[in-house]
Protein backbone atom coordinates (compact mmCIF):
# COMPACT_ATOMS: atom_id res chain seq x y z
CA UNK A 1 0.00 0.00 0.00
CA UNK A 2 1.44 3.54 -1.11
CA UNK A 3 1.53 5.06 2.13
CA UNK A 4 1.30 8.88 0.48
CA UNK A 5 0.42 10.56 -2.61
CA UNK A 6 3.36 11.49 -4.77
CA UNK A 7 1.66 13.35 -7.33
CA UNK A 8 1.58 17.12 -7.69
CA UNK A 9 -1.90 18.02 -6.53
CA UNK A 10 -3.89 20.71 -7.31
CA UNK A 11 -4.32 23.54 -3.93
CA UNK A 12 -7.42 25.83 -3.08
CA UNK A 13 -6.91 28.68 -1.54
CA UNK A 14 -5.66 27.81 1.77
CA UNK A 15 -2.68 25.92 0.55
CA UNK A 16 -4.02 22.82 1.03
CA UNK A 17 -3.51 19.91 -1.76
CA UNK A 18 -6.75 18.11 -2.74
CA UNK A 19 -6.34 14.62 -3.22
CA UNK A 20 -7.97 12.44 -5.59
CA UNK A 21 -10.85 11.56 -4.22
CA UNK A 22 -11.70 15.15 -3.65
CA UNK A 23 -11.75 15.72 -7.84
CA UNK A 24 -13.34 12.48 -8.98
CA UNK A 25 -17.17 12.71 -8.45
CA UNK A 26 -17.60 9.16 -8.56
CA UNK A 27 -14.70 8.32 -6.09
CA UNK A 28 -15.93 7.56 -2.76
CA UNK A 29 -13.52 7.09 0.00
CA UNK A 30 -13.21 4.92 2.67
CA UNK A 31 -13.43 7.47 6.07
CA UNK A 32 -11.99 6.00 9.17
CA UNK A 33 -11.67 7.86 12.59
CA UNK A 34 -8.60 6.88 14.30
CA UNK A 35 -7.83 8.10 18.14
CA UNK A 36 -4.71 9.34 19.02
CA UNK A 37 -4.23 8.86 23.21
CA UNK A 38 -2.10 8.89 26.15
CA UNK A 39 -0.51 10.78 28.86
CA UNK A 40 0.13 14.42 29.28
CA UNK A 41 3.15 15.21 26.95
CA UNK A 42 3.97 12.33 24.76
CA UNK A 43 3.45 13.31 21.85
CA UNK A 44 -0.03 13.36 20.24
CA UNK A 45 0.28 16.54 18.92
CA UNK A 46 3.09 16.59 17.42
CA UNK A 47 1.67 13.14 15.71
CA UNK A 48 -1.42 14.46 14.48
CA UNK A 49 0.61 17.65 13.01
CA UNK A 50 3.18 15.76 11.38
CA UNK A 51 0.67 13.99 9.11
CA UNK A 52 -2.31 15.77 8.82
CA UNK A 53 -2.79 17.17 5.05
CA UNK A 54 -4.89 19.84 6.34
CA UNK A 55 -3.78 22.63 8.56
CA UNK A 56 -4.41 20.83 11.56
CA UNK A 57 -6.91 22.25 14.51
CA UNK A 58 -5.36 21.62 18.02
CA UNK A 59 -6.55 23.54 21.31
CA UNK A 60 -3.23 24.23 22.72
CA UNK A 61 -3.84 26.88 25.73
CA UNK A 62 -0.82 27.92 27.69
CA UNK A 63 0.41 26.67 30.85
CA UNK A 64 -0.09 28.60 34.00
CA UNK A 65 0.73 28.60 37.78
CA UNK A 66 -2.95 26.99 38.47
CA UNK A 67 -1.59 23.84 36.75
CA UNK A 68 1.61 23.84 38.99
CA UNK A 69 1.48 20.43 40.91
CA UNK A 70 -1.23 18.77 38.19
CA UNK A 71 1.06 18.55 35.42
CA UNK A 72 4.29 16.96 35.99
CA UNK A 73 6.75 18.70 33.58
CA UNK A 74 10.01 16.69 34.93
CA UNK A 75 10.06 14.91 31.50
CA UNK A 76 8.86 17.60 29.19
CA UNK A 77 10.64 20.62 31.24
CA UNK A 78 10.18 23.21 27.99
CA UNK A 79 6.40 22.16 27.35
CA UNK A 80 4.71 25.76 28.01
CA UNK A 81 1.25 24.13 26.55
CA UNK A 82 -1.10 21.46 26.52
CA UNK A 83 -3.99 20.59 24.83
CA UNK A 84 -7.49 21.50 26.45
CA UNK A 85 -9.89 19.40 24.20
CA UNK A 86 -8.63 17.69 20.89
CA UNK A 87 -6.57 17.84 18.53
CA UNK A 88 -7.88 16.62 14.65
CA UNK A 89 -6.10 16.31 11.16
CA UNK A 90 -6.80 14.48 7.99
CA UNK A 91 -4.34 12.07 5.82
CA UNK A 92 -5.05 10.35 2.57
CA UNK A 93 -3.34 6.90 2.35
CA UNK A 94 -3.76 4.92 -0.44
CA UNK A 95 -5.40 7.55 -2.47
CA UNK A 96 -8.86 6.45 -1.49
CA UNK A 97 -8.38 5.58 2.21
CA UNK A 98 -9.10 8.44 4.22
CA UNK A 99 -7.81 8.34 8.10
CA UNK A 100 -9.21 11.09 10.27
CA UNK A 101 -6.72 11.57 13.57
CA UNK A 102 -8.23 12.83 16.91
CA UNK A 103 -5.56 13.42 19.67
CA UNK A 104 -7.38 13.19 23.02
CA UNK A 105 -6.15 15.43 25.77
CA UNK A 106 -3.89 14.10 28.74
CA UNK A 107 -4.99 15.22 31.67
CA UNK A 108 -7.43 13.67 34.39
CA UNK A 109 -9.24 16.75 34.34
CA UNK A 110 -10.21 16.39 30.75
CA UNK A 111 -11.07 12.48 30.22
CA UNK A 112 -14.50 13.28 30.46
CA UNK A 113 -14.01 13.78 26.74
CA UNK A 114 -13.11 10.94 25.41
CA UNK A 115 -16.29 9.33 24.59
CA UNK A 116 -17.40 11.72 22.73
CA UNK A 117 -13.60 11.27 20.85
CA UNK A 118 -13.61 7.78 20.80
CA UNK A 119 -17.32 7.48 19.50
CA UNK A 120 -17.15 6.10 15.93
CA UNK A 121 -13.42 5.18 15.79
CA UNK A 122 -12.36 1.81 14.64
CA UNK A 123 -9.15 2.34 16.98
CA UNK A 124 -6.84 3.95 18.69
CA UNK A 125 -2.75 4.69 19.05
CA UNK A 126 -1.89 5.17 22.55
CA UNK A 127 1.38 6.55 22.78
CA UNK A 128 4.03 5.52 25.30
CA UNK A 129 6.98 7.50 26.81
CA UNK A 130 9.56 5.11 28.06
CA UNK A 131 10.68 7.22 30.98
CA UNK A 132 7.09 7.48 32.22
CA UNK A 133 5.38 4.48 31.30
CA UNK A 134 2.93 4.51 34.48
CA UNK A 135 1.24 7.58 32.36
CA UNK A 136 -0.17 5.70 29.59
CA UNK A 137 -2.07 2.94 31.84
CA UNK A 138 -5.31 4.97 32.03
CA UNK A 139 -5.70 5.12 27.93
CA UNK A 140 -4.92 1.08 28.52
CA UNK A 141 -7.39 0.23 30.45
CA UNK A 142 -9.57 3.11 28.39
CA UNK A 143 -9.58 0.97 25.26
CA UNK A 144 -9.20 -2.46 26.80
CA UNK A 145 -12.46 -1.85 29.01
CA UNK A 146 -14.41 -0.37 25.72
CA UNK A 147 -13.12 -3.21 23.49
CA UNK A 148 -11.63 -0.61 21.04
CA UNK A 149 -8.77 -2.03 19.26
CA UNK A 150 -5.44 -0.49 19.71
CA UNK A 151 -1.99 -0.42 18.90
CA UNK A 152 0.99 1.02 21.50
CA UNK A 153 3.42 3.75 19.69
CA UNK A 154 6.87 3.54 21.99
CA UNK A 155 7.75 7.10 21.34
CA UNK A 156 11.39 7.42 21.72
CA UNK A 157 12.05 11.03 22.69
CA UNK A 158 16.24 12.67 22.16
CA UNK A 159 18.29 11.37 25.71
CA UNK A 160 15.51 8.20 26.15
CA UNK A 161 16.68 5.02 27.23
CA UNK A 162 16.13 2.88 24.56
CA UNK A 163 13.57 -0.37 25.10
CA UNK A 164 12.89 -3.49 23.00
CA UNK A 165 9.23 -3.72 22.33
CA UNK A 166 8.93 -6.91 24.44
CA UNK A 167 10.26 -5.56 27.23
CA UNK A 168 7.82 -2.51 26.73
CA UNK A 169 5.03 -5.00 26.40
CA UNK A 170 5.78 -6.57 29.79
CA UNK A 171 6.33 -3.50 31.43
CA UNK A 172 2.86 -2.51 30.07
CA UNK A 173 1.62 -5.77 30.77
CA UNK A 174 0.26 -5.17 26.80
CA UNK A 175 -1.68 -8.44 25.27
CA UNK A 176 0.57 -10.67 23.13
CA UNK A 177 -2.17 -9.99 19.93
CA UNK A 178 -2.17 -5.97 20.45
CA UNK A 179 0.65 -4.41 18.14
CA UNK A 180 3.64 -2.75 20.25
CA UNK A 181 6.10 -0.49 17.90
CA UNK A 182 8.67 1.83 17.75
CA UNK A 183 7.93 4.99 16.48
CA UNK A 184 8.64 8.82 16.29
CA UNK A 185 6.17 11.11 16.29
CA UNK A 186 8.20 13.76 14.57
CA UNK A 187 8.73 11.80 11.56
CA UNK A 188 5.85 11.47 8.68
CA UNK A 189 6.86 7.62 7.55
CA UNK A 190 7.10 6.56 11.07
CA UNK A 191 3.61 7.77 11.91
CA UNK A 192 2.40 6.34 8.71
CA UNK A 193 3.70 2.69 9.49
CA UNK A 194 2.00 3.13 12.84
CA UNK A 195 -1.55 4.45 11.82
CA UNK A 196 -1.39 1.63 9.19
CA UNK A 197 -0.53 -0.94 11.71
CA UNK A 198 -3.67 0.10 13.80
CA UNK A 199 -5.83 -0.35 10.20
CA UNK A 200 -4.61 -3.58 10.28
CA UNK A 201 -4.74 -4.55 13.51
CA UNK A 202 -8.34 -3.20 13.31
CA UNK A 203 -9.49 -4.96 10.13
CA UNK A 204 -7.94 -8.30 12.07
CA UNK A 205 -10.05 -7.52 15.50
CA UNK A 206 -13.51 -6.89 13.13
CA UNK A 207 -15.84 -9.46 12.86
CA UNK A 208 -16.05 -11.56 9.73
Amino acid sequence: MDSVVSEPLPSVGTGERLQPWQLDRTRAPIATKIVVAGGFGVGKTTLVATVSEIEPLQTEALMTEASEGTDDLTATPEKTTTTVAMDYGRITLDDDLVLYLFGTPGQQRFWFMWDDLVRGAIGAVVLADTRRLDDCFPALDYFESCGLPYVVGVNHFDGSERFETEDVREALTVPPHVPVLIMDARRRISVVESLLALVGHALDASPE
